[in-house]
């Protein structure tokens, strides 16, 4: 479980940090090999620094639920990430044409790797208070 966890913590940690602490340089440069959030329309910093605000919540009910393995807390982060995921994921596969082929499918998986393993993890968290033999 922690693993997976750990894994779930990097999108929002690093969407999270840079996109409130340099929201122009996210606008610009995300995810650092190319641009994938320019493409898409009209700079705004507000927009941007919300994004990274709810990404922070994000990553902090995630880095709660992997230091406390809490069968309840787990079970919020993964559904949290499923529902924030969800969503973003719909909209990029229906928003392609602004990328290139290789960009659409790398941020394509980026975004559906985090539902799949939240997906993956939530059954195992049926029983217990916490989370036992999934560390």
């Amino acid at each position: 479980m922690r693993p997976g966890l750990a894994i779930l913590a990097i999108p929002p940690a690093w969407v999270g940090i840079w996109a409130t602490a340099a929201p122009r340089s996210f606008y610009d440069d995300f995810p650092g090999t190319s641009s994938w959030v320019s493409p898409l329309g009209p700079y705004d910093e507000h927009l941007v620094r919300d994004v990274g605000a709810f990404d922070l919540g994000l990553l902090v009910v995630v880095l709660f639920a992997l230091v406390t393995l809490d069968r309840r807390v787990v079970q919020a982060a993964l559904v949290a990430a499923i529902v924030s995921g969800l969503p973003h994921l719909i909209y990029h596969l229906t928003a392609t044409a602004p990328l290139s082929t290789a960009d659409n499918i790398l941020s394509l998986i980026g975004l559906a790797l985090p539902i799949l393993i939240a997906v993956i993890l939530l059954p195992k968290t049926r029983s217990d208070s916490r989370v036992r033999g999934l560390q």
